[in-house]
């Protein structure tokens, strides 16, 4: 049976005893209907995890005793940031969580010359918070134990430069227009890669001619022209079959 599993913002420590968070609480006890002595699995996103049990139960509150620390990963064998074009609402949540799934371990979303969505800075704390919380819930139902770091919105220039400042990193935009095929680049594993997706409409010439001059190779995926948010997990799930990680 799999066992329940549960983001707490750590550290966690072996036979400690803790309240689990209002949400976390109406979760397991409201929605999954647990009782006291049922086990679950509790990570703090620093890696790992660690075996726990509910011990008490009230109205929304939950008590747990935490287990020993288990050095479990599921991580991909590579190190991908996601550069997504904002899209709008419900599209952005679906990369968010399509990538997290598939081990992305880092997205900055990009405020592109055809972004539908413009946040304004007032906005954009909740925005992060509400992706970031997409992202925590994505790494409970999947088994990840590392959360990726989403940063806050920037524009095309700032987030290539973020990405090309790591060395060794091997940076792909996406162009449904032309570019190298996939197949014929295939990542290694251990790699960092950063690749750079449009929003609707996708990337302007003048974007992809800028992230060029960064270093930005163009990159088809295939002979059909794909959504936003499926053109970055489609990507994203190529990679790591190209690297392995689905056979592992």
């Amino acid at each position: 049976m799999r066992l329940p599993r549960i983001f707490v913002e750590g550290p966690l420590v072996a036979a400690q005893q803790m309240e689990l968070p209002a949400a976390a609480s109406q979760h397991l006890l409201a929605v999954l209907r647990l009782r006291v002595g049922a086990p679950l699995v509790l990570f703090d996103g620093r890696g790992g995890e660690h075996p726990a049990r509910l011990v008490a139960a009230g109205r929304g509150s939950a008590r747990i005793e935490v287990g020993g620390h288990r050095a479990i990963e599921r991580e991909s064998p590579l190190a991908v940031t996601l550069l997504q074009g904002l899209a709008r609402g419900e599209r952005m949540d679906i990369v968010v969580q399509k990538a997290t799934e598939l081990g992305v371990a880092r997205i900055i979303p990009v405020a592109a010359a055809r972004s539908v969505v413009q946040l304004a800075e007032a906005r954009a704390g909740k925005r992060i918070a509400h992706w970031q919380a997409v992202a925590v819930a994505a790494c409970e139902q999947c088994g990840r134990n590392r959360v990726p770091e989403i940063t806050a919105p920037m524009g095309l220039v700032e987030a290539c430069r973020l990405a090309a400042a790591d060395a060794g990193t091997r940076l792909w935009a996406l162009d449904a227009e032309g570019g190298t095929p996939l197949a014929a680049t295939p990542p290694m594993r251990g790699e960092r890669i950063a690749l750079l997706v449009g929003p609707e409409g996708g990337l302007a010439d003048e974007e992809l001619e800028t992230a060029a001059l960064i270093g930005f190779t163009r990159l088809r995926l295939g002979p059909r022209v794909l959504r936003t948010e499926t053109a970055g997990p489609a990507a994203l799930a190529a990679l790591q079959a190209l690297a392995g990680d689905f056979g592992d």
